[in-house]
């Protein structure tokens, strides 16, 4: 073993103290008292439907998996993949799903716990719901490099070991046996990155289904056509409103964070193969990784607040751990690189790649604050959406869609800014010696989808918060608690919506430079591939092409990818379609569950005599919607997901990898944008529709509050389905196209490449 292997031990190390980190979390969460009969009910009644749910959608996902285990089983037997691809895409699936599902069981136990704590004070019950979070976040992080460390060392140490034929050929071509052997792991370690792609498109589409026409139903109905409160028990809705916040916000949004974390590592790692860096390179964002979880405990230290704190000291209280995370990280990777990679002489670059880690980081931290900028109703922005309520439904969602529009504007920017400087950092260059050192910039912008997510462990805890404390909200006002309890939940609520719009924003700037490093890992495959098949080899490049070396035949590939090449700009268009293509299924998708909510809750408004009123006795049936929403996401989830799986083999098969190239391109430009578009105007008509609540431009039951409403549902799925989901969309062209390259190779109907 390298003498500087050994530190590969600091990440199962690292993950086994988030996995503590989050049952220590968790169990203190479960000491705290739950409060009253009535608000123990009523957890138990949202508890059990999002148990229900989740256990209906894992038999319908596992289904799928299934028989993409039989599929990538007889292409591993036909020789298109290694024998290890199946295996880990069930693994990828399983640790993403899990993630997600301790999360919501926990966050279902915090929700009546975090509205007791908030009848004593505000600091206790930011401390509860925050608690709830951290078990999330903590969660997906340690399995995430569990799930990691576990391949390592059976590929390392059990199929790749140094005595391993292919092993010995990479040796004798010049590598060292640590060098030869994380070139191959990098390759398998890939595929486990589908599994997690699909079980997150699945958990946030379904998730996201259920809990906007869940919400979209008991908004329409009760506040706009009966006039009565959020979360009244009067409301058949209420009950799947509030399931719908733990199956979308928590499990969905834990899955699909899951996928963007392990993701951004694993390519990082092939990134780092291709540019020569060795086991050293790959060892990098594997050590910055293990480095961010112990790092993010720490910053759960300093989120507190004092009570009647401001909706901008609630905040304060957040980002502060944040903030001293990034900055802790920050040394960390200063430290990683100048031990690993200072005095590797394959490193022209030297501390360079640190610059490139905290670019990803910083430009996080500016999404993140833009985002709030943006959605949050302490800025102008929202405020002035909320203003737009005067004249009427019409205007307000006028101005939500364009507030969203230019939202887009700096995250883009952000982005842009981070893949140029991280590019430059590392090595790369844009003159005469840019296709020498390309690979060299690449591994840099893999680099900074790593830093921006190494504090993904208190990040997604402070997103994960916010739907807690909307539950909180709710059990107060059906348990009937004093007024000023719903005052502490509704701050804290407040605050989630904000911290829910950053936590979107920051997991949909990390896909799209995930994506881009993804991209890169795709080419790179196909080169590997066409290096061990020469006949394929002058097929594509032709017998003339002098290309042996995987830089030279990357280097002869990438000459094809022009806007000039008709499959490339054919899969450009088809990938620029895509995002709006599933974003208007996942919209339809909410509005056809949506209306059979609606018909359910005017239903029993109707028929249960004395309902409305509140006469004694008149109970609503809370499982009739839960149900229906239940069945409606687990029909209307697998179209959109069917699209993101089938959509590159489609493409390959007839355009070959010239297509799929555009195509991913396209998909992630546009896809991008639209996420950023979506979910911001999601968010902002959310808080607007709070601003108002909160006394302004006429207050509740005004005409200006039932104007903000309509926005609001219009923004749901926005914001909670069609936004976040695309993240995942761009990703999961990727690691399709990396898991069939073989298969598109071998067989594509226009022929070349």
């Amino acid at each position: 073993m390298d003498n500087m292997e050994f530190l590969f031990w600091i990440v199962p190390a690292a993950s086994v103290c988030g996995l503590l980190f989050a049952l220590n979390r968790g169990l203190n969460v479960l000491k705290a008292p739950e409060g009253s009969e009535r608000m123990v009910a009523i957890s138990g009644s949202i508890r059990k439907g999002a148990n229900a749910y989740l256990g209906r959608q894992y038999k319908t996902v596992g289904i799928f998996f299934a028989a993409m285990f039989v599929i990538l089983g007889i292409m591993s037997f036909l020789g298109f993949l290694t024998p290890f691809v199946p295996f880990a895409f069930l693994s990828g699936g399983f640790f993403s799903g899990l993630s997600g599902f301790i999360g919501m069981k926990i966050a279902t136990a915090a929700n009546a716990r975090t509205a007791y704590a908030s009848s004593q004070n505000l600091n206790r019950g930011l401390r509860v719901a925050f608690a709830g979070g951290s078990v999330m976040g903590f969660t997906v992080v340690g399995l995430g490099m569990l799930d990691l460390s576990i391949w390592y060392i059976l590929l390392k140490f059990v199929f790749y070991t140094a005595d391993n034929a292919a092993v010995l050929q990479l040796v004798q071509e010049g590598l060292t046996v640590s060098d030869a052997q994380i070139q191959l792991m990098s390759q398998a370690m890939l595929t486990f990155g589908m599994g997690a792609s699909s079980m997150a498109l699945f958990a946030r589409v379904g998730g996201g289904i259920f809990t906007k026409a869940a919400d979209v139903g008991a908004d329409l109905v009760g506040k706009v056509e009966a006039g009565i409160p959020e979360d009244d028990p009067r409301n058949p809705a209420v009950i799947a409103d509030n399931v719908g916040d733990n199956v979308g916000d928590v499990a969905g949004m834990g899955a699909d964070l899951y996928e963007s974390y392990v993701g951004s590592v694993i390519a990082t790692i092939a990134l780092a193969v291709s540019a020569g860096y060795g086991i050293a390179g790959a060892l990098v964002p594997m050590i910055i990784a293990a480095a961010g979880i112990l790092i993010s405990i720490v910053g759960t230290v300093f989120v507190r607040c004092k009570e009647n704190a401001s909706d901008k000291e609630l905040l304060g209280a957040l980002r502060k751990g944040t903030w001293i995370s990034s900055a802790l990280i920050a040394a960390a990777a200063f430290a990683a690189v100048k031990f690993l990679l200072a005095d590797n002489k394959s490193v022209e670059a030297g501390m360079g790649v640190c610059g490139a880690i905290l670019s990803g980081l910083v430009a996080g931290v500016a999404i993140g604050f833009f985002t709030e900028y943006y959605t949050s109703d302490v800025y102008k922005p929202t405020k002035k959406l909320a203003g737009s309520s005067k004249t009427g439904s019409a205007t307000i969602i006028i101005s939500g869609i364009s507030l969203g529009m230019a939202s887009t504007a700096i995250p883009v920017i952000i982005v842009g800014i981070s893949v140029l400087i991280s590019f430059l950092c590392a090595g790369g260059s844009f003159g005469a010696d840019f296709a020498a050192n390309f690979s060299k910039g690449l591994y840099g912008i893999g680099l900074s989808a790593v830093g921006m997510l190494s504090t993904l462990g208190i990040t997604l805890a402070t997103d994960a918060y916010g739907p807690i404390a909307d539950n909180a909200g709710g059990i107060a006002e059906m348990s009937g608690l004093p007024p000023e309890v719903r005052e502490r939940t509704d701050k804290l609520d407040g605050l989630g919506n904000t911290t829910a719009a950053t936590g979107k924003g920051f997991a949909i700037g990390s896909a799209a430079l995930t994506a881009l490093a993804l991209i890169v890992a795709y080419i790179d495959e196909i080169a590997l591939k066409l290096k061990e098949a020469p006949e394929l080899l002058h097929k594509i490049l032709g017998d003339g092409s002098a290309a042996q070396t995987v830089e030279e035949i990357r280097a002869a590939l990438m000459e094809q990818f022009t806007l000039t090449n008709p499959p490339v700009l054919v899969g450009l268009f088809i990938g620029a379609m895509l995002p709006f293509l599933f974003s208007s299924m996942t919209m339809n998708a909410v509005g056809r569950a949506a209306q059979s909510v609606v018909v359910e809750v005017r239903r029993q408004f109707k028929e249960i005599k004395g309902l409305l009123t509140g006469e004694p006795g008149a109970e609503a049936d809370y499982a009739a919607c839960v149900d229906i929403c239940t069945k409606g996401a687990q029909k209307e989830m697998i179209a959109p997901a069917v699209v993101g799986v089938v959509s590159p083999l489609v493409v390959g098969l007839i355009l070959g990898v010239n297509g799929v190239v555009g195509m991913l391109a396209g998909a992630t430009a546009t896809g991008f944008v639209l996420a950023v578009m979506m979910s911001n105007a999601g968010g902002a008509w959310d808080n607007a529709k709070k601003h108002i609540e909160a006394g302004n431009f006429g207050g509740k039951h005004s005409e200006e509050h039932k104007a903000s409403v309509v926005g609001d549902t219009v923004g749901d799925p926005f914001k909670d389905t069609s936004g976040p989901s695309i993240n995942i969309l761009i990703k999961l062209l990727s690691m399709v196209s990396i898991v069939f390259a073989g298969l598109v190779l071998s067989v594509n109907l226009v022929g070349g490449c």
